[in-house]
């Protein structure tokens, strides 16, 4: 710790904090000089394959450039080839340790964030990595050509300072303890990415070109269309730094392309790769089985996590003049019968979502407490009357409430906010017929969408399923093209800046956000900001959960399900694996980070 005081004292900052990592409440589970994560296996071998397949709703990638807005990357490549300042880890939350930076330093009055980079770091081409790469990959995050979200995620950073070639410092718009972790896990890519004769191209123009990164894998063997193949890099600058022992296993992962998910079924049980994860109740229930299993060659096993549940959701999105009206949502969500599709769909396999905090400490219940209603009274005649009373319970089928009871209930509502069914249709006053569109590019969705349609059509109401092609729902969810669509939203123990690009108000007239319902509403914006704020954790859930009773009484976001587990099919004759999975692993994740090839 002497050297990392004496850089800060000549640097005339007060610190906070000056460590090898970063954690939101103080907290870090490893120690300076500790040598590996829990979790790994520090002696695992590097050899062999991993077989994977690609992201269920991405049929092909067209571009190597996972950062801007146009077009698609193949899945995991910015994991597997981008390096950040810091890493977190699998077995705890709100924390982050160095690994392109050997340490982080926080000023005292938190507007303030400093990492010194490794000496050693290196550039898949064997550059160093410098500060002035730090500064480009900032620039070029938030710049012209890549997602809104990128900046409304560091919206209170004013700028990054090259202090050194060694030694960047990001500055504050206002503390915020989540900034650091948010900077610090920032990829960073090279300023020669797709430069020609030292002129460096426009970052929208960096397309095939291949990336130029500082992580454990490179781009190997390409076919358009069918695969792609990350080879291990043998000379990574981090294998054996404690945050990388044990991970990065494999010398190659293959990520194969499958048109459909009958397609990737019957390729997983032909033994064509060797992990996928399964989002279906229906296909883990009833499909996965055959040979291979009988054998032991495949393994079908669930995962017990500790994740948040998210908030999975049909969205609605409120720039259509038909979801201004909240009783009207609220309608909507009264006709989704859960019980009956847990049952007759799911093989009561998943559990009703509700909130956007689920099994985190942030999840509101029962009735605001005393600090949640300091933060909710200034904003009493701009929210739902709802949100001053007990926290939402999704509408339930099972007895003693009923889908007719439930049925009338939204009929009330419907007629409260003008409208009347008319010949067997719900119309308005002024005669216009209550019809919707749901948008989704997995023709699979009808199974679970028509059931809600035709208790919809029971209230006079018409939604259309209408699937189209990846690119096509891409292109119209970024320009806000739907009446409603379905959404997995991952959730956090640690909200902060991002809940404004998924809700903010400025976010909701910036194409391509994260604001999917549309929503303005100035006390989401004065809760996200309180939220991000908060410099303790009893500070922090006062205002997370009176966030969650506001988006939960507005009714923008209609609640589906969650899994308790990860559910994985693998092959137990290529593949071994930690004896435990860490508590905050996100399924085919940890595999790919921490699992390895038998001899």
């Amino acid at each position: 710790m002497r050297r990392i005081f004496f850089c800060f004292v000549l640097l005339g900052l007060p610190q906070a904090w000056a460590a090898h990592g970063y954690a939101l409440w103080g907290d870090l589970k490893y120690p300076a000089g500790f040598s590996h994560f829990d979790y790994v296996n520090p002696k695992a071998p590097k050899a062999g394959e991993l077989r994977l397949v690609s992201n269920l709703r991405v049929s092909t990638f067209d571009k190597y450039n996972p950062f801007t807005i146009k077009g698609s990357a193949p899945a995991y490549l910015s994991d597997l080839m981008f390096d950040s300042l810091l890493t977190g880890a699998l077995d705890e939350t709100g924390s982050g340790y160095g690994l392109l930076a050997e340490d982080v330093a926080v000023a005292a009055d938190g507007l303030s964030a400093t990492f010194r980079l490794r000496s050693q770091a290196r550039f898949h081409n064997g550059d160093t990595v410098l500060a002035a790469d730090v500064q480009y990959s900032f620039d070029m995050l938030i710049g012209p050509f890549t997602s809104p979200a990128y900046k409304t995620m560091l919206d209170d950073v004013v700028g990054l300072d090259v202090l050194d070639q060694r030694t960047v410092r990001y500055r504050f718009k206002k503390p915020n303890r989540e900034l650091p972790l948010t900077v610090g896990g920032l990829p960073v890519f090279s300023r020669a990415w797709g430069a020609k004769a030292g002129k460096p191209k426009p970052f929208d123009q960096i397309v095939t070109d291949i990336p130029i990164g500082s992580g454990p894998y490179k781009i190997g063997q390409v076919r358009f269309g069918k695969d792609i193949t990350y080879v291990r890099d043998p000379e990574y600058w981090a294998r054996d730094l404690p945050v990388r022992r044990g991970t990065a296993n494999f010398d190659r992962i293959t990520v194969k392309i499958y048109k459909d998910g009958t397609a990737r079924l019957e390729a997983l049980k032909a033994g064509e790769f060797d992990l996928m994860r399964f989002f279906s109740a229906g296909d883990w229930a009833r499909r996965v089985n055959g040979k291979r299993f009988d054998t032991g060659e495949l393994v079908k096993r669930e995962y017990q996590h500790r994740l948040p549940t998210g908030f999975q959701s049909y969205v609605l999105n409120t720039r259509r003049d038909l979801f201004k009206d909240v009783r009207v949502r609220q309608a909507l969500g009264l006709a989704l019968d859960y019980e009956w599709m847990n049952r007759q769909l799911f093989y009561n396999a998943y559990q009703r979502v509700n909130g956007l905090f689920g099994n985190t400490d942030c999840h509101a219940a029962g009735l605001p407490s005393t600090p949640e209603l300091a933060l909710l009274e200034p904003w009493r005649a701009q929210v739902p009357a709802a949100v001053f009373g007990p926290m939402t319970v999704p509408p339930r089928t099972d007895a003693p409430s009923s889908l007719r009871a439930n049925l009338r209930q939204a009929q009330a509502l419907l007629a409260q906010a003008g409208w009347s069914v008319q010949g067997g249709v719900l119309r308005s006053a002024t005669g216009q017929a209550f019809e919707l569109e749901y948008l989704d590019s997995n023709e699979g969705s009808a199974r679970v969408v028509t059931p809600w349609a035709r208790n919809l059509e029971k209230l006079g109401i018409t939604l259309n399923f209408r699937p189209v092609d990846f690119a096509l729902y891409q292109q119209r969810l970024q320009k806000f093209e739907f009446d409603i669509t379905s959404l997995a939203y991952g959730g956090t123990h640690t909200p902060g800046q991002e809940y404004a690009d998924l809700f903010g108000s400025k976010a909701a007239d910036q194409e391509d956000s994260g604001n999917m319902s549309g929503l303005k509403s100035p006390a989401v914006d004065a809760l996200v900001a309180h939220l991000t704020a908060a410099k303790t954790k009893t500070a922090l859930l006062p205002a997370c959960r009176a966030l969650d009773r506001v988006i939960s009484h507005s009714h923008i976001l209609i609640p589906q399900w969650s899994a308790p587990t990860h559910r994985m099919v693998f092959n137990a004759w290529r593949l071994e694996q930690p004896p435990l999975m860490p508590a905050y692993a996100g399924g085919e994740n940890w595999a790919i980070d921490t699992w390895w090839a038998r001899p």
